[in-house]
């Protein structure tokens, strides 16, 4: 089973849309709002990432989002 970690904010369009996405294609993911929570932010920079959405996906890093990465990762057609 694929592990998804989303890091995202508030009013952020890319979240949304590939939160919504993944919603569509029944996989599960933890998200979590850098708006909400410093600690995920500090995550996230940790990464070296300085922009949401910050994916994690099978603990590997990506920094923007890569559709036929997903898909392939998560087998979805």
């Amino acid at each position: 089973m694929s592990n998804v970690i989303i890091y995202s904010q508030n009013d952020c369009p890319p979240c949304t849309f590939i939160k919504n996405y993944l919603t569509e294609k029944n996989v599960d993911y933890t998200e979590k709002n850098i708006s909400l929570n410093s600690t995920y932010r500090n995550e996230m920079i940790d990464y070296d990432a300085f922009a949401t959405p910050f994916i994690l996906l099978n603990n590997e890093p990506m920094y923007q989002i890569d559709m036929d990465k997903i898909n392939a990762e998560l087998n979805i057609e």
